[in-house]
């Protein structure tokens, strides 16, 4: 039974505040077996973060060595040696991380996997040098726990057992257990800043703390590796919701040799990956980050909650965020997981596709829509409402459908749940895609037609034909509204370009009588540095989301107005880099590392992204160009070991800041969506055409000879002000009704009763005559309880 040893306790309670550690990793490693619910981070030569026992949970800030040889100095491996790290294999994500003194007279070399049945981390390391310098060295472990997503209370013990001697550390019932085949000469639990072991040893190269016990704080558990017995050994790291569990399950799996362990690692690595797609011959790097980006993007689904994916194991500018910051990007978002999936579908994975549809249809709400990011369990984390991300799981839905990978499952209930939503929230989006403004976003418009469309396909192969035509027809009025919501004629970005697409027509989705027009707007941009200008003319304001268009099949790549919005994005977004160019976000962009180097915090600068690299390279390729110089710039982009960053950095090298010009910044990397765009484009250059794009759409939206649609909607969010002559007016509510209305000042007067749909709308039309001049005006009597609104509405007809 292990005994907890809880005396002497340490002093300099309870520790500086605790920190997560730099979002910009070299490696993201776990096993693939789902009994092995661990995964973990390095970076800068040693292991960040560790997750345990859902992919959402942070357990560990850092784990990494100390070594001093007791008189003249003190090593670091984060701070003072030189790294090299690598992946084990072309094929599973074990890493290997070499470190070398500044004077090259050591070497510590470290093999890391995690148990391929267990949540234990294993280290094999091994110490080479000058051999008087190894006698003399001292080597130890250093252990940041931040248990339960938090530094703060935090409890380290010593603790004993069948004659060894290791650590602990609990919180809220989460236990884990460090020890090593090789017996710890001295432990000690201290506090983070006052009495951990950095600084101890730091002082005087010396371990002098022994205490037994840290309790309820920033803690920091040390041990030294006893090196008379060899230096070479095993450091194990596991984790239980017990103290039992978490023991047993570091024994068990130091037991077994790491060489047996690592075979296992590999091979299970080799087996999930021995059938994807080949693709190796359109990549420019043998298939490198082709095959390492699908990897991780199985590495990024969740073990206990399958088909649930983040979108990074990262904290972005985690150096800089305590535990008031929860949220990092170990997070589900449906965007970002519909994208990551779609890349292992383009991989030939869609059992992993599967798995996520249904975990999204488990995860919708009563009112069809999905929340703006969750927890794994389903938890909301922030509430906002993104119209593209209720279209995604529709989309997802129909691509299984079309390629017969639902199996027994049907999608039917959450598609048409979603659908009601699109309807009845739209057409103007509470966020966008960058989760910052309201309105019409040319790239949300994108995903919600394209979602209407698929959706309305569902029906019709239902039989349900009343849904799919009120579907359809309502996604038509979004698309013939398109250029009318999103594109300004009062451009001044570039000389001679006018008309072309901005970011957001920004509405104020709480006022059903908004302004739809985009002259003299402003748009609020969030982010920027105190003092500076937060509004800016919606004409100013531009990024990459009119692509989306193109991506789905609603426009066609190469027309005038698609080339005129990509010679201002470029003029105002691009960066050309040695390894090729690259996109902001939006003009003004306060998201990303401020100009000093220093990280994010509630405003900064916004960088390129990787990703618009490979949305670009999908444009080209509708456009019949060639896509190859944008996978070539985004495999150039990918650190050393083929992850790809969310930004790279566009200004001089900061190298105090670990910032090199066209390398990853502080935010996040890798970035799950930038790795699936990079295989979904690698996949549209084999195929001829854009991977992603829906066939019905394309049909539908750019059938030769094609009228856009006349229809006007209007309803209780969303009045529309004026129709012209030969348009369809289309008074649209959710309860049965009796529509009174006239056009001629009520000198005539009809009453219309209102249509019912299958998805739960009512709905009345009324046609504007090419001679019609008053206003529609009317007013409803509800059918459920024979009421009348107690108020008129008019629309006025515009010549």
């Amino acid at each position: 039974m292990a005994r907890i040893v809880t005396s002497p306790v340490a002093t300099g309670a309870p520790g500086i505040p605790p920190r997560w550690t730099r979002s910009a990793k070299d490696a993201v490693c776990t096993a693939y077996s789902s009994v092995s619910r661990l995964w973990f981070t390095a970076s800068a030569g040693v292991l960040d973060e560790i997750y345990f026992p859902t992919i959402d949970q942070p357990q560990v800030r850092d784990l990494q060595f100390l070594i001093t040889d007791g008189e003249t100095f003190f090593h670091e491996e984060r701070r003072h040696l030189h790294s090299v790290t690598e992946y084990l294999d072309p094929t599973g994500l074990g890493v290997r991380i070499v470190n070398h003194s500044p004077d090259g007279r050591y070497h510590l070399f470290k093999e890391i996997i995690t148990d391929p049945h267990q949540p234990t981390l294993l280290i094999n390391a091994r110490l080479e040098g000058d051999p008087e310098l190894l006698k003399k060295l001292h080597l130890y472990v250093l252990l940041a726990p931040h248990l339960c997503v938090g530094g703060w209370g935090n409890n380290g013990y010593l603790t004993k057992i069948v004659g060894h001697d290791f650590l602990t550390a609990n919180k809220n019932g989460v236990w884990l257990a460090l020890g090593a085949m090789t017996p710890f000469l001295r432990t000690s639990c201290g506090y983070v800043g006052t009495t951990d072991g950095w600084q101890d040893i730091h002082s005087n190269f010396k371990m002098d703390y022994q205490f037994a016990a840290a309790l309820n704080g920033n803690i920091a558990l040390t041990a030294e590796i006893d090196l008379t017995k060899g230096y070479s050994f095993t450091l194990g790291l596991g984790f239980g919701r017990e103290l039992n569990r978490a023991v047993t399950t570091l024994y068990q799996s130091l037991a077994e040799p790491f060489p047996s362990h690592r075979a296992r690692f590999l091979e299970q690595w080799h087996r999930a990956c021995d059938h994807i797609v080949p693709l190796d011959k359109f990549s420019g790097d043998g298939g490198a980050l082709y095959r390492r980006g699908t990897q991780l993007l199985l590495a990024h689904e969740d073990k206990t909650y399958p088909g649930a994916l983040i979108a990074s194991l990262s904290i972005p500018w985690g150096e800089a965020k305590s535990d008031e910051d929860l949220g990092g990007y170990h997070l589900v978002w449906t965007r970002d997981m519909v994208n990551s999936v779609g890349g292992l579908a383009a991989t030939g994975d869609v059992a992993t596709a599967l798995r996520a549809l249904i975990y999204l249809a488990c995860a919708q709400r009563p009112d069809g829509g999905f929340p703006q990011n969750f927890w794994i369990d389903g938890q909301p984390y922030w509430n906002g409402i993104q119209l593209d991300e209720v279209s995604f799981p529709i989309v997802l839905a129909w691509r299984l459908y079309k390629h017969s990978g639902l199996k027994d499952f049907d999608p039917y209930p959450m598609v048409l749940r979603a659908a009601h939503f699109l309807v009845d929230h739209g057409p103007p989006t509470p966020q966008e895609r960058w989760e910052e403004n309201a309105g019409y976003s040319p790239s949300t418009l994108a995903a919600n037609i394209t979602g209407l469309i698929c959706a309305a396909g569902f029906a019709r192969d239902r039989g349900d034909q009343a849904t799919a035509q009120f579907l359809e027809e309502y996604a038509d009025f979004l698309e013939a509204n398109v250029e009318n919501w999103t594109v300004t004629n009062d451009g001044f970005l570039v000389p001679g370009i006018k008309r072309h697409y901005v970011r957001i027509n920004p509405i104020d989705i709480s006022d059903p009588d908004a302004d739809e027009g985009l002259a003299g707007k402003l748009v609020p941009i969030r982010n920027r540095p105190p003092g500076a200008q937060t509004e800016f003319p919606a004409a100013e304001i531009v990024d990459g989301g009119f692509l989306e268009l193109v991506r789905y099949g609603i426009r066609k790549a190469g027309d005038p107005l698609m080339e005129d919005s990509l010679h201002v994005i470029d003029a105002v977004l691009k960066t050309d880099f040695p390894a090729g160019p690259c996109w902001r976000r939006y003009t003004h962009d306060g998201y990303g590392q401020r100009d000093d180097g220093g990280p994010f915090l509630g405003w900064g600068r916004g960088r390129p992204w990787p990703l618009l690299t490979g949305e670009r390279g999908h444009y080209e390729l509708a456009a019949g160009r060639d896509p190859k110089p944008y996978l070539r710039a985004m495999e150039r982009f990918a650190n050393s070991t083929q992850l790809l960053p969310e930004q790279i950095w566009d200004q001089p090298d900061i190298r105090r800041r670990l910032l090199k010009f066209g390398e990853q910044t502080g935010s996040a990397t890798p970035l799950m969506w930038a790795h699936a765009e990079y295989i979904k484009l690698l996949r549209s250059a084999s195929d001829g055409r854009v991977f992603d794009l829906i066939d019905e759409v394309r049909d539908r939206y750019l059938k030769p000879g094609r009228k856009p649609s006349r229809l006007m909607v209007w309803k209780s969010n969303r009045r529309v002000r004026s129709v012209s002559p030969g348009d369809r007016l289309r008074i649209q509510a959710t309860a049965p009704f009796m529509l009174h209305w006239t056009n001629d000042e009520w000198q005539h007067v009809n009453d219309t009763g209102s249509s019912s749909t299958p998805i739960g709308f009512e709905y009345a039309d009324i046609d504007i005559g090419a001679s019609d001049k008053a206003p529609i005006r009317f007013t409803f009597k509800w059918r459920d309880t024979g009421t009348w609104e107690g108020h008129d509405y008019a629309v006025r007809v515009a010549k």
